[in-house]
Order: C-alpha cells, then sequence, then structure tokens
C-alpha cells in the first residue's frame, strides 16, 4: 500500500505534461478548423494528412487507409482514415487510442464560429470539440509526453483517426476492424477518447434498432379526398399507437446496466423523421403545392434498447402493432426496412484497461471512478464484435450532453486532466515493472 508521502514516480512526466498545455490548446484549435462534415464526409483525407504529418514527426508509422465500397464512399467523399503505430524497445502490450474524424451537422443557434476554435475563459468553442476532436488532441499529447519521457517502453503505442462513427462507423473502425487492425494478435487494449466525462470509464452502450415504416394510400385530389387513401393518416394512426402502447410500455423497462444519463436507463425511441405527400422544393420555388392526397408517408424510428432486451422482441414489438392497425383500420398497408441494427456491449470493469484508467483517475483526482455505459452507441461495436477484442473501453474529456449542441466546447482543464490519466495508464500498462 502506497504512503501518502511516496514520491510519485511519474512526476517527471505529469510536470512534462503540463509544460505541454499551449501545444494541447493549439492542436485542438487546429482540429476544430477542419470542418469534417457527416454526412456528406468533408475534409476527411485532409484531417488524415495532418495527423499524419504530426505523428510521423514523433517517430510513428502512418497508414492512410480508404474504406473502398462502405456505404457513403465515393470519389467525391472518400473514406478515409489513418492509423499510426510507435514501436517500443521490446516486445509487449499494444495500447491504441481511436478517435472519429467526423463531426455532426453544425445546426442553428451558434453565438461562436462553428470551426473557429476560439479560446475563451478555457473553453474551446467548435463543432467537434467535445465529440471528440478534444479528446483525439488529449491522447495524441499523452502519448507523446509518455514516448519522450519513457523511450524504454514494451510493447506499442497506436493512434488512429476514423471516419463515419456519426453515421454508424462503417467506413472507419468497421472497415478496420474487418481488416485485422483490431485483432487481439496486433492489440491488446483500446481507449476511446468519447466525452464521458473526466472521471469515468464508459464500459459499453446500449442497443440500438434504426427502421423506416411506409404507410401506403391512393393519390386523389386535394378537393375530393374521399376518392383517394391518404397516407398520412394512416402514419397519423401508428404515431398514435406509439404514443398509447409502444411508449407506455418501455417507460417501464429498466436496465441494470450504468447508462447515463438517468433517464437513458430505460428503453427509448426516437423518430428521427417524418415524410408524407409531395416532394419539398427547393428555397427558391415561390409555387404554391399541387392539390393531391398522399399516397405514401414514411418515418424513421430510432430505437435504443437494453441489455435485458432480445432484438427480435424490439422488432417484434413494432411489426405486432403495425399488423394489429392493418387488422383494425381499412386499408391500412404498410412497409417496415429495417436501417440498421447494434447490440448492447459492455466491457467487464475489471477488464486491464478499465481497471488502469480507474486507478490514474483515482491517482489524478483523488476520487473514486464512475464506471458508466453510454445512452448512444459508439465505435466499440465493432472492436467488439468484428475485432472480437473486448479490452475496450471509452474515456477521454468533454462534457457528454454538449455533443451535437450549438456552442459545444471542451473545457482545457478536463483534456489536461484527460491527458494526465491516459499518460499514467500508457506508464502502467506499458512500463517495465520494477518490482
Amino acid at each position: 500500500m502506497n504512503d501518502q508521502n511516496t514520491p510519485d514516480p511519474l512526476s517527471p512526466l505529469m510536470h512534462e505534461i503540463q509544460n505541454r498545455r499551449d501545444d494541447l490548446i493549439a492542436l485542438t484549435q487546429d482540429l476544430i478548423r477542419i470542418p469534417t462534415l457527416n454526412p456528406p464526409g468533408d475534409c476527411y483525407r485532409d484531417i488524415c494528412e495532418y495527423l499524419d504529418q504530426r505523428l510521423s514527426k514523433h517517430g510513428f508509422t502512418t497508414q492512410l487507409i480508404r474504406a473502398h465500397g462502405t456505404p457513403g464512399d465515393s470519389e467525391k467523399y472518400p473514406r478515409w482514415n489513418i492509423i499510426a503505430r510507435r514501436e517500443g524497445k521490446s516486445a509487449g502490450d499494444c495500447v491504441h487510442f481511436n478517435s472519429h474524424i467526423d463531426v455532426v451537422e453544425v445546426g442553428h443557434g451558434w453565438t461562436q464560429d462553428p470551426f473557429g476554435g476560439a479560446l475563451i475563459d478555457g473553453k474551446i468553442y467548435g463543432r467537434g470539440a467535445c465529440d471528440m476532436k478534444g479528446g483525439l488532441a488529449a491522447s495524441i499529447i499523452a502519448a507523446e509526453a509518455f514516448i519522450d519521457m519513457h523511450p524504454e517502453f514494451h510493447g506499442a503505442i497506436e493512434i488512429s483517426g476514423t471516419g463515419d462513427e456519426e453515421s454508424g462507423g462503417y467506413g472507419g473502425v468497421a472497415y478496420l476492424a474487418e481488416k485485422g487492425f483490431f485483432s487481439p494478435k496486433r492489440v491488446q487494449h483500446v481507449i476511446i477518447p468519447e466525452p464521458l466525462n473526466k472521471d469515468r470509464v464508459c464500459l459499453g452502450h446500449r442497443g440500438g434498432w434504426w427502421a423506416e415504416i411506409e404507410t401506403f394510400g391512393e393519390i386523389a385530389h386535394g378537393s375530393m379526398p374521399f376518392l383517394g387513401d391518404c397516407a398520412v393518416r394512416h402514419m397519423g394512426a401508428v404515431i398514435d399507437k406509439f404514443e398509447t402502447d409502444l411508449y407506455p410500455a418501455m417507460a417501464l423497462r429498466h436496465t441494470e446496466m450504468p447508462v447515463v444519463p438517468e433517464g437513458a436507463r430505460q428503453s427509448t425511441m426516437n423518430i428521427n423523421s417524418i415524410h408524407g405527400g409531395q416532394p419539398e422544393q427547393d428555397d427558391d420555388f415561390t409555387g404554391l403545392p399541387a392539390h393531391c392526397v398522399p399516397d405514401s408517408c414514411r418515418v424513421v424510428i430510432d430505437r435504443r434498447f437494453l441489455v435485458e432486451e432480445n432484438i427480435d422482441d424490439v422488432r417484434g414489438e413494432v411489426t405486432g402493432l403495425l399488423d394489429s392497425l392493418k387488422a383494425e383500420r381499412p386499408k391500412f398497408s404498410y412497409e417496415l426496412r429495417e436501417l440498421n441494427r447494434v447490440l448492447p456491449s459492455m466491457t467487464d470493469k475489471n477488464a486491464p484497461v478499465a481497471a488502469s484508467l480507474a486507478k490514474q483517475i483515482a491517482k489524478v483526482m483523488g476520487k473514486e471512478a464512475e464506471f458508466v455505459a453510454s445512452p448512444g452507441t459508439y465505435d466499440q461495436k465493432h472492436i467488439n464484435r468484428i475485432g472480437k477484442l473486448e479490452n475496450c473501453v471509452a474515456y477521454g474529456p468533454g462534457i457528454l450532453e454538449l455533443a451535437h449542441k450549438p456552442d459545444e466546447y471542451i473545457g482545457v482543464e478536463d483534456m489536461m486532466v484527460s491527458v494526465q490519466v491516459m499518460a499514467r495508464s500508457l506508464a502502467e500498462l506499458l512500463l517495465p515493472t520494477k518490482e
């Protein structure tokens, strides 16, 4: 048991990290200023080349890898990724920091330039600052400081910047996992610096099931709707069924997973979008709509489910409601198209990487780490399912609730704490033991 008066052998490393504060800020700002919007997939190559130049100078061997043939990949918007690897002095485990490079749309309500990277009162503002370019920058500073201070480390350190996490990760981590880059023979520990707060270790996430439902009708003149069949009204019946039957049932289901925030510890469903009838016209169209009864209406649903639920039951519950409407509502017909499914994922809190991060959080912050699970999925799902690597967690700076919001920011002090925790975990996992 360590005495409080025992000198910290990692004090020189911690001091070195403090000296790199300005570098951390500048790196984060540079990353934010590359507008890697997804969709459509802008500037993936630009940010990969920036990371290539940065990490190559620090002795990393880099690979730029295009995810050919994945959803969204095209000559106009190629899905580029980067993996950088730094070998140690001798054989040992590999610790991999994986961050996604893509960010979501800007949206409305900003008071700061979304791609300006402004530093105001200790906060760096911009789309992706929190989710998750601040985490990417923190992992780079942690790795570089550790390598400079402890060049004798065993094993290897990898840093990756991967695309399309915000749209499922199929042009990023999923593709790389299929190519063997997350094989347990190559990588033993994975840290994903998602913004779950600097004192938390995220062990996994809920499941997700995405589907499009389309109701059908018959087109007719809008002045004589009785000669047609309104698909939007049929969809209204679907949504009413959700409100009266499905949402109350989901509200009664709770999980033992430590999901945050508290509201996400139950089953949830979001209606992502709805469209019925005539296509929307361009903004410069000044005419009036035609008078037609809509013969089609579509909604996209986003159902998040718990580890205690079965994916077939999740789907069956929705189809059961639709089939009941078909039996009781005249002319009701529908199609359901599954868009994607992700099973829940959970790493044991005693797994080496989870235990190491928790231990170092306690040392740096003087408090016990909180083990949590994420309300939404992230790239752990592909590392676990495709790569067959279970020693994977999310840990990074940032406040989860700021993700995808206007005036998104990352706190510099939060990043500095996370850099220390990450660097100390590298020391624990990769330095030769002296016992």
